[in-house]
């Protein structure tokens, strides 16, 4: 899988380490990413891709910085 990093909204830079189903419910895709400092985390992928509103404004929680090779 190409390397595919994202900016959260509030700054961190964090790497896309892959897509993995929640074994509780199979129908929700998580999101497994890992923060420069090595933490991992995960978030369900309606979440991590959704738009949120800062000041007003619609933006992606998470934008993508890079496209992949």
């Amino acid at each position: 899988m190409p390397t595919v990093r994202y900016r959260h909204y509030k700054g961190g830079i964090y790497e896309l380490v892959c897509e993995a189903t929640l074994e509780s419910d199979p129908t929700v895709t998580m999101i497994v990413y890992k923060a420069a400092n090595g933490t991992i985390w995960t978030r369900p992928s309606t979440v991590f891709f959704e738009l949120i509103e800062v000041d007003g404004a619609k933006v992606p929680r998470f934008a993508p910085l890079d496209t992949p090779a």
